[in-house]
């Protein structure tokens, strides 16, 4: 849900509370909130008849709307006016090891910031982590969308093992596969000048296995790459990449 803020800003002309909504947005067109979003604008916001926010879903763009019933049973919000017409985010899938619980919190927040189109937790022969939380995966997605002034909240995929990725991968899909040993291009120089849907790979703490490392390397659609001199964490290669692709290839350009 979107950050603590003032009940004044609520209020704003230009409402800065954002919520997703999975619901048709358009003029006029009135949006019941779901239970926790009724909470968080009776209880935290404190919102009355007429405060103001703002509306998105994915595919109607943003909304500014108006609070047009505001009691026990629920909340109705009614879009006044479009603030930002639909735009969608840059074809770059994450294909990453699931990480701890913290770690895997900021990685999904973090990501959905940088724009990333799609989640896909893989778990690979050294992954730790033996449970993905796909609810708790979304939620994030949701909240730092609402927070970023992001238009869409990413695919959350369900988990998948490292082979069974492999053969159902869409081979029209480059892989740039984070590889932390061998003669890999920098990704930024791999990345450049090549064109079409993408994917970024990164490993768990302990790496990929060797195994894992040669499969990925016979592959023609993956092109390893390194992300430079120093070792990194799991969620910051991640995170690292993906700020490196969208500066050569995404919207950051």
């Amino acid at each position: 849900m979107a950050g603590a803020q003032t009940t004044t800003e609520l209020t704003e002309p230009g409402g800065r509370t954002r919520l997703y909504v999975d619901a048709p947005l358009g003029q006029g067109v009135s949006v019941p909130a779901n239970e926790g979003q009724a909470h968080y604008l009776l209880h935290v916001m404190r919102a009355k008849l007429g405060d103001r926010l703002r509306l998105f879903n994915g595919r109607d763009g943003e909304w500014l709307a108006e609070i047009a019933a505001a009691a026990k049973r629920g909340v109705i919000m009614t879009c006044r006016a479009q603030t930002a017409p639909q735009a969608e985010v840059p074809d770059i899938w994450l294909a990453f090891a699931p990480v701890k619980k913290t770690p895997a919190d900021y990685l999904v927040q973090k990501a959905t910031e940088l724009g990333v189109a799609a989640l896909l937790p893989v778990f690979t022969r050294r992954t730790i982590v033996t449970r993905v939380n796909e609810e708790r995966m979304t939620a994030n997605a949701v909240e730092a969308a609402e927070q970023s002034d992001r238009l869409s909240v990413p695919e959350v995929r369900a988990p998948v093992a490292f082979d069974k990725m492999l053969a159902s991968w869409p081979k029209e899909r480059r892989i740039f596969f984070c590889d932390e040993g061998g003669d890999a291009k920098p990704l930024a120089q791999a990345a450049h000048g090549t064109s079409g849907p993408a994917a970024i790979l990164t490993g768990p703490e302990g790496g990929f296995d060797p195994v894992e490392r040669d499969m990925l390397r016979a592959l023609p659609f993956v092109m390893p790459v390194t992300l430079g001199p120093r070792i990194l964490r799991a969620d910051t290669a991640a995170l690292a990449a993906l700020a490196v692709w969208q500066s050569v290839r995404g919207d950051w350009i």
